[in-house]
């Protein structure tokens, strides 16, 4: 069976333009690389959660990832899907934050590759807010598509 994440994308008004809160990856890896790469503060449902749990999943990662506690009115906007079946829900939210003062958790990742070594690297290495043709260019390819969902509902709200 596929499995199933929950993620929040955070948005402003900036001068009446959208902005989206993305987040880069941590480690050594990704360490230059930029466009393509970037995400939404999302996580794994561990537990088998669905539904409304799926959303007290999204609100964990996000301050996982972030440092911020996610408030608000969080209105679920899509299903983002990978290749491998791996699906994400994801719901927007209004907010705003300073990116330079995010604080991720850490993980560990095996590094060099096959070496067995283990490296305590921050899950994100900084975030930032993005115009949504910006954030397009950023985010993984698989997750472009939430530019879209999140711009149909800004729309009809």
């Amino acid at each position: 069976m596929p499995k199933k994440g929950a993620g929040l994308l955070m948005y402003r008004k900036s001068g009446g333009v959208p902005e989206v809160l993305l987040v880069h990856p941590g480690g050594p890896f990704f360490k230059n690389k930029d466009d393509g790469v970037w995400s939404v503060p999302k996580g794994l449902a561990d537990n088998g959660e669905t539904g409304e749990e799926l959303l007290k999943v999204a609100k964990r990662e996000f301050e996982e990832e972030t440092g911020v506690r996610p408030e608000g009115t969080f209105e679920h906007i899509g299903t983002m899907r990978r290749s491998d079946g791996k699906t994400v829900e994801v719901w927007a939210f209004e907010g705003d934050c300073d990116p330079s003062k995010i604080t991720s958790n850490t993980i560990f990742i095996e590094w060099p590759p096959r070496t067995g070594r283990k490296l305590e690297i921050p899950e994100v290495d900084r975030a930032g807010f993005f115009t949504l043709e910006d954030a397009r260019k950023k985010l993984y390819p698989y997750q472009a598509p939430i530019i879209d969902m999140l711009e149909k509902y800004l729309a009809s709200a």
